[in-house]
């Protein structure tokens, strides 16, 4: 790990979280009266002044915006792999799988969502060719689960696709949820390779964390929104217990009402919450995404001369984005900007 190592990376961090959104700006944008509006508003701002520059008037949607965005995303991980050791590219590497999944999900989502047309990555293909091994075009060409996994021939993604497809599991919520538990268990049993024991363990703050919160929210959706048997649920949990135990998740899975889910819930890691504390049955999206932000945000400032650092930065990008689309739908729905800065407080 070490001062040295990381002083130049840490540096330009730093440099790179001055220019995220602070939230008086998300409240000077969720008063704008239309997205066009709020579209100009990001392009005076330093981080966003280049993906927004020559914005096409017309193709003001959110998929175009959200294509913008996740450009800009990408701008900064380039940014960071070229400030980065060999070392530190090691875990940017790693950590680019999450690119590779989310964008898989994604043209799924398009194809078995019935979308009209064949979407557009093109503006991603140079960033894809020098991390990844995924033929976008291709995959954007596919027309049926066949040809996808077709294009996905000779990565692990396909190999995973291919038996879903042999099994007969085709549906989206099948394929999303099999693709974030095998990058997710792809990640845990990886980190070891490219890490010390002390980065390691200091990063497994935040992974580890993220894998237990996960799989909170997924054993109470399973029961609460679907229904699901004890037995169905054991099936969709990433195997791994960080800070929460293994008889833990065996009372959340059973506990016969959400009283009792929040109830073991409060006796966790996890459940030192206020609302939690006070006895209340809280949004688990909100729990998950405050606990979330509490635990990365401290690991970053705890340990700047660690991998967290560039994890930390990482994480809090992607969540300005889902933000900044939030208040653009909400803009774009005439929304009150406090309702709009309601919705970004659960984000």
């Amino acid at each position: 790990m070490g001062l040295l190592a990381y002083s130049g990376i840490t540096t330009k961090v730093r440099a790179m979280e001055s220019r995220l959104l602070k939230p008086e700006q998300f409240q000077q944008m969720a008063e704008l009266e239309d997205v066009r509006s709020a579209a100009d508003y990001l392009k005076g701002q330093p981080a966003y002044a280049e993906v927004f520059d020559g914005l096409d008037d017309t193709r003001l949607h959110r998929g175009y915006i959200e294509q913008i965005l996740t450009q800009s995303e990408y701008r900064d991980f380039t940014k960071l792999y070229r400030f980065s050791s060999v070392k530190q590219r090691k875990f940017l590497d790693l950590y680019f799988k999450h690119y590779e999944v989310e964008v898989i999900k994604k043209l799924l989502r398009h194809m078995l969502g019935g979308q009209e047309g064949q979407p557009d990555l093109s503006m991603f293909q140079e960033f894809f060719e020098k991390h990844s091994s995924l033929d976008l075009e291709a995959l954007c060409k596919a027309r049926n689960f066949s040809e996808f996994t077709e294009a996905l021939e000779g990565t692990v993604y396909g190999e995973l696709l291919t038996q879903m497809q042999e099994k007969g599991q085709t549906g989206l919520f099948d394929c999303e949820l099999r693709l974030d538990l095998f990058y997710f268990q792809s990640l845990w049993k990886l980190r070891g390779r490219i890490l010390g024991k002390e980065e390691r363990k200091i990063l497994d703050t935040c992974f580890g964390s993220r894998l237990d919160l996960l799989n909170i929210q997924w054993i109470y959706r399973a029961r609460s929104f679907y229904r699901l048997s004890p037995a169905e649920i054991y099936a969709l949990l990433i195997p791994v217990h960080y800070r929460l135990r293994a008889d833990k998740v065996k009372q959340l899975v059973e506990a016969e009402d959400d009283a009792r889910f929040f109830a073991v819930l409060k006796e966790t890691p996890y459940g030192k919450q206020e609302e939690l504390q006070a006895g209340k049955m809280p949004d688990i999206q909100l729990l998950s995404n405050q606990m979330l932000n509490q635990i990365y945000g401290k690991t970053g400032r705890r340990y700047p001369h660690s991998p967290a650092v560039l994890d930390s930065y990482l994480y809090r990008k992607e969540l300005e984005m889902r933000k900044i689309i939030t208040t653009l739908e909400g803009i774009r729905y005439g929304l009150p900007a406090a309702e709009i800065m309601g919705l970004l407080a659960k984000q």
